[in-house]
């Protein structure tokens, strides 16, 4: 058995199994190969929504919440990304569209800040140590523009967080960004809505992502497409609560019926009864 985050990955399987070792589909997603079969399958991964959920609703993570948006200055609107510090991840085409928005006026640096926390990886290569150069370099060009003294414009966060503080951060995200060149799933998007027991919030989601087969209600970008994903962060942060909400509501719900114990449990219903 074999399985795969999105249905068009067990496809491509399928296909490279036929044409490279001339293996033989004996029905979908069910393939002959020297003398036994394979089931293969999209089983994308999930979370603990319940525990998102308890922890998000805790009174610990109201009052962190509430402590992380007057740190940040009380903005109208933060927009929030969380990821790898990977190249995949997109990290510094979403900086320069929040950049390059500001530098037109279509977002304040009044009224909209940026968070921004890239967890370090792979700290020993040279290319991803290139990347965080780079992406370092545009934080600092972009609040050299558009900073107020004691209040950055993008709040740049080099460190892995742990889960106390991961959460009180995804409440306090208005908007978040999630927004890789390609990701097999991307588990931050799901932890996002998780996180947001108060049906509100918008997320930007790539439509490379394997959670953009089940978030469909999330705005979808091609974050290759720069003009795109600018006209996508000032939608989802114009975005009226009426239009939010029922996005928000969609999501949860996707999420609340298909958690990590169903994505294990649909696995081993498959294993013990293959038919």
């Amino acid at each position: 058995m074999l399985g795969f985050q999105r249905r068009q990955g067990a496809h491509n399987f399928v296909s490279a199994a036929q044409h490279l070792l001339h293996a033989t589909e004996l029905d979908t997603g069910l393939i002959h190969f020297e003398g036994r079969n394979v089931n293969v399958g999209a089983y994308p991964i999930s979370i603990d929504v319940a525990d998102f959920e308890l922890q998000a609703s805790g009174r610990a993570t109201r009052q962190r919440t509430a402590q992380i948006r007057s740190r940040l200055g009380d903005p109208e609107v933060i927009l929030l990304g969380v990821d790898r510090l990977d190249y995949t991840k997109g990290i510094g085409n979403r900086l320069r569209a929040f950049g390059e928005l500001l530098d037109q006026g279509r977002l304040d640096p009044e009224r909209h800040v940026m968070v921004q926390v890239a967890t370090p990886t792979r700290e020993g290569v040279e290319q991803y140590q290139d990347e965080r150069r780079e992406i370092e370099q545009i934080v600092g060009e972009i609040n050299g523009r558009h900073s107020r003294l004691g209040f950055p414009v993008i709040h740049y966060l080099y460190q892995s967080l742990p889960l106390d503080e991961l959460i009180p951060l995804y409440r306090a995200g208005d908007v978040m960004l999630v927004t890789p060149f390609r990701d097999g799933m991307n588990l931050v998007a799901k932890e996002y809505v998780a996180a947001h027991v108060d049906g509100d919030g918008v997320l930007v989601l790539s439509e490379f992502t394997g959670a953009a087969d089940e978030l469909g209600e999330a705005l979808l970008v091609n974050p290759h497409d720069d003009h795109a994903l600018q006209d996508t962060i000032v939608r989802a942060v114009e975005m009226h609560r009426h239009e939010r909400r029922p996005r928000m509501e969609a999501m949860r719900q996707r999420i609340e019926s298909s958690t990590v114990s169903d994505w294990a449990k649909s696995f081993l219903d498959v294993l013990i009864d293959p038919s």
